[in-house]
């Protein structure tokens, strides 16, 4: 059940444009603080453009987007990393000639108002070094400090990215498609790291997988063309005619399984 609370993030009438295309079409949609939802849709549904109109990769061409009652709609990336909006993206973006703790101490020195110095210690704050653990412990990356992330799998490189985002401490974690391109096993693992995250620390999700999205969230935003057709709980969602129809072209129900064994519900 998701928590009961104000909300942290609000997007009134969000457009993102590009040329005479409408990737985002007036989008609305509203957040409570701790909220776990999915963003759901087929390819060119508009999920990641919308994904870069919050995290500002992409201004918004007109509309409205607040954060914590503070409106962010026209502020940078790095404006809403300071306010704690964090994402990951759909491909793999990491330091793979370093190590696990050097991109870590990157990660977390993103933030600091000394990360340009040339006079400073590169040296963590304690403050720092303990995000920088905690985030390795959340992301089951505990002991894999010293390791190369070249030589790391390609499901740890994707526990390293969630590693990194939480470095930053922030109150928003936009996960772009976190399983993509991972094993059935690797992807239960990693929806068991997504689903011991803080219960405070809000997660929007973008996932192919329906299984894995469904057993994660609290809620269910469903886009089509640039806009959002529908909105539920999970359960509603299984079973909605209209999804189905989007998604498979003809009724079907999505199985309730868990995210154990290796079912592979690709398509969204």
């Amino acid at each position: 059940m998701a928590p009961v609370s104000e909300p942290i993030l609000t997007l009134t009438d969000v457009t993102v444009q590009f040329g005479a295309l409408k990737a985002v079409n007036s989008v609305s949609m509203s957040l409570k603080a701790g909220e776990r939802r999915a963003v759901l849709g087929p390819n060119g549904a508009g999920k990641t453009t919308l994904f870069n109109a919050i995290n500002g990769s992409v201004p918004p061409t007109s509309g409205r987007i607040l954060f914590d009652c503070v409106d962010m709609t026209k502020m940078s990336p790095q404006a809403r990393a300071y306010l704690g909006v964090a994402r990951t993206f759909q491909i793999t973006n990491l330091f793979g000639q370093m190590s696990v703790i050097e991109n870590m101490r990157l990660a977390a020195r993103g933030l600091s108002a000394s990360k340009f110095s040339l006079f400073g210690s590169d040296k963590l704050t304690s403050e720092q070094d303990g995000r920088v653990h905690d985030s390795l412990a959340a992301s089951r990356l505990t002991g894999r400090e010293d390791v190369i992330v070249k030589e790391m799998s390609y499901g740890e490189q994707r526990q390293l990215e969630v590693a990194m985002a939480l470095a930053g401490t922030p109150r928003l974690l936009l996960l772009d498609e976190p399983a993509a391109g991972l094993s059935p096993a690797e992807r239960s693992f990693l929806a068991d790291i997504i689903r011991n995250l803080p219960r405070d620390l809000t997660v929007v999700l973008i996932e192919h997988d329906m299984d894995l999205a469904l057993a994660l969230v609290d809620y269910v935003t469903v886009m089509q063309n640039g806009r959002i057709i529908v909105e539920d709980d999970p359960t509603s969602i299984r079973t909605n005619a209209l999804v189905q129809e989007v998604y498979l072209g003809k009724p079907h129900v999505v199985a309730a399984e868990t995210l154990e064994g290796d079912t592979d519900a690709r398509g969204l």
